[in-house]
């Protein structure tokens, strides 16, 4: 052969296809993407549809939502009647007349009214609020619970040293009205059979 493409001696030139590693290891490395994809995409559905195990699993923890059920109704208290209280209504305030029309009200609502008049030297013009509920260490959880159901706001205390069962009403400068009579039965039915306190409960 002549020309530019003469060939010279024994040995003749190889001619080779160009190399395609290139495209083979992207091929390769697509390939393997493509499996990874499907195959967590498959291992989804499979978690699904059978119900998710794992999710059941973190469900047996002891991390459960609180559920709130009521404690048992507590007994009734053994509290007196209002017939069963003498009460010693006395007037602290310079308004006349308010003791004895207050000891009026509460003999119509079943209270045994004792003495009638003004507030002892103790009391007298010092008796801020609407008034005082006054007895011995014995009525603190009894007598006057019940009393102070008629005059809400009404100070407590006792007096260790005091005699009898009888308690005292001291009229403060506070002092309007005695409750409404409905307000102040329901108050004592209350007082006399509290409501159940709900207790929290975990449960799943």
């Amino acid at each position: 052969m002549g020309g530019k493409y003469r060939i010279k001696g024994n040995k003749y030139p190889r001619m080779r296809r160009p190399r395609r590693r290139g495209r083979l290891v992207v091929l390769v490395v697509a390939s393997a993407a493509v499996l990874g994809v499907g195959g967590w995409g498959t291992w989804q559905l499979i978690d699904v549809f059978t119900g998710g195990g794992r999710a059941s699993a973190a469900g047996s923890g002891t991390d459960c939502a609180p559920e709130t059920k009521a404690s048992p109704s507590p007994s009734p208290k053994a509290l007196p009647e209002p017939r069963a209280i003498t009460v010693n209504v006395l007037n602290a305030t310079a308004r006349s007349g308010l003791a004895k029309q207050t000891a009026d009200e509460l003999k119509k609502r079943g209270f045994k009214i004792g003495d009638v008049g003004n507030a002892t030297k103790q009391y007298d013009k010092k008796v801020k609020g609407p008034g005082v509920l006054l007895g011995p260490a014995s009525a603190l959880d009894t007598s006057l619970p019940v009393l102070g159901t008629q005059l809400p706001g009404a100070e407590r205390r006792t007096e260790e040293a005091r005699k009898g069962a009888a308690v005292d009403l001291v009229i403060g400068d506070g002092f309007r009205e005695l409750a409404k009579r409905p307000d102040a039965d329901r108050a004592l039915t209350k007082l006399a059979r509290p409501e159940p306190a709900p207790s929290s409960k975990k449960g799943c």
